[in-house]
C-alpha cells in the first residue's frame, strides 16, 4: 500500500496524526516501504551524482538526476548536498536545501547553475551573535551587520557565503526572526548550526530540543559543497534534560551518517566542519569524530560557544575557535580573552584556505593590541595576538631596534581586567569576567625607551603592526 492511499483510506492527516518531535517523522508509525523518489535538476535537466540523504541513509543520484531513497522512521527531512558549480538555495538568503517528510511519495529539487568558476569562493563564521532582547538586537543590526556587509562588498564578485555556528539567539527564540532580518540585509546565503542557547528547554530530552531551530532552519546536520570544498554542519549540543543543562557530545546517528557523506568526498579535499561547542577540549567523544575523519588531510574545524579566540591544532585537524559576534554578551568592545567582538573571514582557492579575523568596526589590519606599564626599574610590554597560532611570529622593536621574537606567556587581556573584573562589572550583565588566553606576549625594557612597536606576522606572510609611545 501506498503511503498516499493508506492516509486518504485512514481519514488521517500526518499533521495532526503526529508530535513534531525529534524521535518521530511523519511516517514513524505507517507499515510502509518508506521510500521516497525524486529527481534534481537544473533548468529541467538532471543532475548526477548529486548526494540525498535523509540524515540515515546517504545515496547519489544517477545520470538522469534520479533517486530513490529509503526513509528511515526517525528522519524529518530529505535533503541535497548542494554539488559544486550550482547556487545555494535560499529562501531570504537562509540557506534552504532540505524539504520537510509528508506524505509525498516523490520530492524534486531543482537548481541554477553558477555563472563562474566556484574554485575560488570566500565564506564568513558568524560565533554567538546571542541576542538575548531587542536592545541586543539593535546593536547587532547597527554595528554587525553594517560591518560584515562593507567586507562582502570588498570581495567584489568573489562568490561568499556565512555560517553561523551557533548561539543565534539567547534563549528567546522570538528572536530568531530578528536574526533572519540580518541574514537578509547582509545579503549573501548563510547557513545555520545548532547552539545550546537556540535549543528548547521544558520539553523533555535531547530527542526534542531541537523543535523550534529545525522549524526555522531545518536539520540541524547537513552538508553541502563550493568549488573543491566540502562543508559539514554538525549538532554537538546534547542537552540533558534538564533545563540549561548539557554537554559537548556527537550522537553516533550523526557519526555514522558523517562516514558515509565522506565517503563520496576525495580524502585530499578541503573538509570544512562547522559546529557550536568547540572540539578539541569540551566534546566528550572527539575521538570518535577524529576517527570518522581519519585519511582526509585538509581539515578545518569552525567553533564558537566560548566567546574568546583560540587555534588549536589536533593530528590533521586545525580548528578555529571564534571570538564572539557580541563579544561578551554584548557589554563591551571585547570578548573575555581581550578579541575584539568580529567574526572570522576565510578564503578558500582550490583546496587551500586563508583567513583573518576581522574586528567590528576596526580595520581588519588592527590584530593586535598592546599594553606597556610601569615595573620597578623597568617597563613590561604585553602584545594580545588574539588570532595566534604556532606559525605566527611576534616581534618587537625598542626606539627602532628590532630586539627579536616576544615571549609567549597565558595571562589575562589588561583591558579585559578593566572592562570586566569583579562582582559589578560590566554594568547590566555582571557575569563576564577576564579569561586566560594563550595568545599573549610579553617582553620587558628599559624605562628610558620612548618608542616600542610590535610586528605579528602571520603564517601567510602578512604583517600586523602596533606602536607605543611614550
Amino acid at each position: 500500500m501506498n503511503r498516499r492511499s493508506f492516509i486518504q483510506k485512514t481519514g488521517l492527516l500526518t499533521t495532526t496524526l503526529f508530535v513534531s518531535l525529534k524521535s518521530y517523522s511523519a511516517f514513524s508509525f505507517l507499515d510502509l516501504d518508506n521510500k521516497v523518489s525524486g529527481r534534481v535538476t537544473s533548468k529541467g535537466k538532471g543532475i548526477a551524482n548529486v548526494v540525498v540523504s535523509d540524515g540515515f541513509n546517504v545515496i547519489q543520484t544517477d545520470k538522469n538526476g534520479k533517486y530513490s531513497i529509503e526513509v528511515n522512521p526517525l528522519a524529518k527531512f530529505i535533503w541535497i548536498s548542494t554539488p559544486s558549480g550550482f547556487e545555494f538555495t535560499t529562501d531570504s538568503h537562509l540557506a534552504k536545501y532540505y524539504e520537510q517528510l509528508n506524505a509525498k511519495t516523490e520530492l524534486n529539487f531543482e537548481l541554477k547553475a553558477m555563472k563562474q568558476n566556484d574554485n575560488r569562493h570566500n565564506f564568513i563564521i558568524w560565533a554567538d551573535p546571542q541576542v538575548k532582547n531587542k536592545k541586543d538586537v539593535e546593536k547587532m543590526m547597527t554595528t554587525s551587520v553594517p560591518d560584515t556587509k562593507k567586507v562582502i562588498q570588498s570581495m567584489g564578485n568573489v562568490p561568499v557565503h556565512g555560517i553561523t555556528v551557533g548561539d543565534i539567539v539567547w534563549d528567546n527564540h522570538e528572536l530568531f526572526a530578528d536574526y533572519n532580518i540580518a541574514v537578509k540585509e547582509m545579503g549573501i546565503p548563510f547557513f545555520q548550526c545548532l547552539g545550546n542557547h537556540d535549543m528548547d528547554y521544558r520539553m523533555g530530552g535531547d530527542e526534542t530540543s531541537d523543535k523550534t531551530f529545525q522549524e526555522h532552519y531545518g536539520p540541524t546536520y547537513y552538508s553541502f559543497n563550493r568549488g573543491k570544498a566540502h562543508y559539514v554542519v554538525m549538532d554537538d549540543v546534547r542537552y540533558l534534560g534538564e533545563e540549561r543543562k548539557y554537554d559537548g557530545f556527537i550522537s553516533q546517528q550523526q557519526l555514522d551518517w558523517l562516514a558515509k557523506d565522506l565517503k563520496f568526498i576525495a580524502k585530499d579535499a578541503l573538509v570544512i566542519i562547522n559546529l557550536h561547542i568547540p572540539v578539541h577540549n569540551s566534546v566528550k567523544n572527539n575521538t570518535d569524530l577524529y576517527a570518522v575523519l581519519n585519511g582526509f588531510t585538509n581539515i578545518h574545524i569552525m567553533s564558537g560557544h566560548t566567546h574568546y579566540t583560540r587555534n588549536v591544532i589536533t593530528g590533521n585537524v586545525f580548528e578555529h575557535n571564534h571570538g564572539a559576534v557580541c563579544g561578551a554578551w554584548w557589554t563591551g568592545p571585547v570578548c573575555e580573552d581581550g578579541t575584539p567582538r568580529g567574526y572570522g573571514v576565510y578564503e578558500v582557492d582550490g583546496t587551500n584556505l586563508k583567513w583573518y579575523y576581522q574586528p567590528t568596526g576596526l580595520s581588519r589590519k588592527e590584530q593586535v593590541h598592546i599594553y606597556v606599564d610601569e615595573l620597578t626599574n623597568q617597563k613590561r610590554l604585553i602584545a594580545n595576538v588574539w588570532n595566534w597560532d604556532p606559525q605566527w611570529k611576534v616581534e618587537y622593536f625598542l626606539d627602532g631596534k628590532a630586539m627579536g621574537v616576544m615571549e609567549n606567556q597565558k595571562g589575562y587581556d589588561p583591558q579585559t581586567v578593566t572592562l570586566y573584573k569583579g562582582p559589578t562589572l560590566p554594568a547590566g550583565r555582571t557575569f563576564p569576567e577576564p579569561h586566560s588566553t594563550e595568545h599573549l606576549f610579553v617582553a620587558h625594557f628599559a624605562p628610558t625607551v620612548k618608542t616600542v612597536k610590535v610586528v605579528a606576522t602571520d603564517r601567510f606572510g602578512e604583517k600586523f603592526e602596533a606602536e607605543f609611545k611614550g
